[in-house]
């Protein structure tokens, strides 16, 4: 661990580049297209024939 107290400041400067490079990454990546191609995917079909709600047509008792 005697090499540690020498060369701390390499792991220091590696994480920092490492933190700044992550950083960069993240700036070029475009939400906005992720988002337009997202919103072309046609949504599941869901149809349930067998639904538990009240009908709103159905007569109230009074």
């Amino acid at each position: 661990m005697e090499w540690l107290k020498d060369y701390w400041w390499i792991i220091v400067v590696i994480l920092i580049g490492i933190f700044i490079n992550t950083i960069k990454a993240l700036n070029r990546l475009s939400y906005k297209a992720y988002l337009e191609k997202k919103k072309g995917i046609k949504p599941i079909p869901y149809q349930d024939d067998n639904d538990d709600w009240p009908s709103t047509n159905s007569t109230k008792k009074k």
